[in-house]
Order: structure tokens, then sequence, then C-alpha cells
């Protein structure tokens, strides 16, 4: 999908649209999202604290809160490691429930699903990894993050660029990174790699993939974004073939 400011128009598609397929850990930008609209509406702010002693809302979001990645036991000190953490979306979401008072599917059922209209998107398991959804749904998700109606477009910009500057991690699939940049449940490319984006996307890309073959990028240099649901597990076969597919999509622009 292409945003050229005064129009949108989608360079190519395959498949079927409407088939709901599992989304894995792109779920967490489905989460994070949703955690935006409440800091916006005031329910939640970025300094509140959740989760391990010392860590806020914005750790949780980062990755950056100490806990591992099913493990709610903290093992380092908040904003001092990059720790990719499903448990910590899960405590991300209860937060926001319990502030909110709407349990937390229900919440983003409300705040995005429904406004962007993604009908056939459903969060049935943990916040981390746990949600369901189709092309058609995830079109009008990588629509809103190219031009943002749920939140301000200062929110995205600032949850799209790097938090906790310069904390190194493994990012899950590609190994160790120093550093491993993220934003508020955005990974952001920078100049990690090996990485999961094209070799020729801009170090502004952001987005996230998942074990069940799935990613959504989006790459704010060019205006463009890129989804991909697979019937097939993350694995060695997914890496030379999503570079070359985002150096596709770059070079067709």
């Amino acid at each position: 999908m292409v945003d050229t400011g005064t129009e949108r128009h989608v360079v190519a598609r395959h498949g079927d649209r409407d088939r709901v397929q599992e989304l894995a850990s792109v779920t967490k930008l489905l989460v994070a999202f949703a955690a935006l609209v409440a800091v916006e509406e005031g329910a939640i702010e970025l300094t509140d604290s959740a989760g391990p002693d010392g860590a806020t809302v914005e750790h949780l979001l980062a990755h950056a809160s100490g806990v591992g990645f099913d493990d709610r036991t903290p093992s380092t000190a908040p904003g001092t490691k990059r720790i990719y953490s499903s448990a910590g979306f899960e405590i991300l979401a209860e937060y926001v429930g319990e502030r909110t008072g709407i349990e937390f599917p229900d919440y983003l059922e409300a705040a995005v699903l429904e406004p962007l209209g993604m009908s056939s998107t459903e969060l049935h398991g943990s916040a981390g990894h746990g949600a369901r959804s189709s092309l058609r749904d995830l079109e009008a998700f990588a629509a809103e993050l190219l031009s943002p109606t749920l939140i301000a477009p200062e929110t995205l910009a600032d949850a799209t660029t790097v938090h906790f500057d310069g904390l190194a991690g493994i990012l899950p699939g590609y190994g160790p990174q120093r550093p491993n940049d993220w934003g508020l449940g955005f990974e952001i490319r920078d100049h990690k790699s090996p990485h999961w984006t094209g070799s020729r996307n801009s170090a502004r890309t952001f987005g996230h993939f998942g074990q069940a073959g799935t990613f959504l990028w989006v790459d704010p240099e060019v205006r463009a974004s890129c989804i991909v649901l697979a019937d097939k597990p993350f694995g060695a076969w997914a890496k030379p073939v999503w570079t070359a597919l985002g150096d596709v999509v770059v070079d067709s622009l």
C-alpha cells in the first residue's frame, strides 16, 4: 500500500483478503496502538508504574521492563536491556483494562478495531501473540499507520522512534543486535543486520513479524506498507524471501 498524502492505493495483492489467520506477535502492534489510544484518552500515562518494581507503561511497550518472553519475573532492572517479552504485553493489557474498567479485548475492539472497520479481527488469547485477522483488516490498520486518525500524528511519530536509546538485545530469529532499537510496541529497523525487512527499506521502517509467518511493516520514507499472512510458520525459509520481497516493494515505488 502506498499513501501519497492525497491518495492511497494498493500496488499489488495476492491471496484471499478475507481469510482469517493467526497473527502471532503481530498482535503486539494492535495492542500497542490501543494503549496509545488509552494514553490520549487520559486513562493511562507512559510514566505510570506498571509491571515489576521500577517499570512503567513505557518500559512495557518498549520491551525494556526486564521481564522475560513468557515469564513475569524480572531478570534485570528496567531500562537496562531490551528483552523481547510477550509477558510484558500481557501485563500492559491487564493494566489498561484495570484503568479503563473495560476488559482489554473489549477495549481493543472499541478503541481500534471497530473504528477502523476491522470486523474479522479478534484478540482471543495472549495480548502478546493471541490475535487473528485478515489481510483486508490489516490493510485498514496499515493505512492508519500511514495516516493516523485515531491518535495524533505526533503520538504515532513518538511511538515509532527509539525509546531507551542504545539498549542491546536479541531480535527473535535474527540474533543479538547492538543496539536493538524499539519504539512503543513498534520494532524499528534502524541499521540492524540481519533483519526481516528489505535491505533497501529505510532506517525509519517500523513494524513487527510473528512466528506464524506473518509481518507488517511501514516505511515512512516512501510512505508504503507491506503485509504478509502465511500458513507456514516462520523459519529459515522466510529470511531470504521476506528480504527479497521488501526490496521488490521498495524498488517498485
